[in-house]
């Protein structure tokens, strides 16, 4: 593994653990068993490190977003994308934790805004054209509302509930969605 990467990655988890604010570069610095100069000779900054690893999360939202075949039928389609999504939620926890950490807290929201905007967007669009072949009228309300789901499980498993039924929720919200002829 090269140094970026491991940067990324050691960053990554101490910012998802610890909030971006409580992780001083140095600590990331001596994780990574590097100076502060080779962590600022790629990234600029502590900020510049933090936009690269959203930037790179957004990468991974877009990777799944692709798996999914968009020849399917529609249901099949946003069933793919929650199985897909409740898959990623176990399985990379610190994506999650920092997608969380970062949009709780007010400087680094300003900080990533344009990025978070950014990616919104495209979860939105990428969720819209799925509805709008379920049900056009309300394609965008449903978008949002599905969208906002699968927020607040992700909050709840990981910050709120320590024996969250993950399995459980996935199957209720998978039923709900194919019971509703969506």
């Amino acid at each position: 593994m090269d140094k970026k990467t491991q940067i990324i990655e050691i960053a990554t988890k101490l910012f998802s653990q610890k909030g971006f604010e409580n992780t001083p570069i140095s600590e990331v610095c001596e994780a990574c068993d590097i100076s502060k100069g080779l962590v600022f000779h790629h990234f600029k900054s502590k900020d510049g490190l933090l936009r690269e690893i959203f930037s790179l999360t957004t990468e991974k939202i877009v990777e799944m977003n692709d798996a999914v075949d968009q020849e399917q039928r529609p249901l099949t389609r946003l069933i793919d994308l929650m199985a897909s999504f409740f898959t990623q939620l176990k399985v990379d926890r610190l994506f999650f934790q920092l997608n969380l950490n970062v949009m709780v807290q007010p400087r680094t929201r300003d900080l990533l805004n344009d990025l978070i905007k950014e990616r919104s967007a495209f979860i939105l669009s990428s969720v819209k054209q799925i509805f709008e072949q379920i049900d056009a009228d309300n394609a965008e309300v449903n978008s949002y509302l599905f969208i906002a789901e699968l927020d607040g499980i992700a909050f709840h498993y990981l910050g709120v509930f320590d024996d969250y039924p993950l399995e459980q929720i996935k199957n209720q919200l998978i039923k709900k969605y194919t019971k509703n002829g969506i």
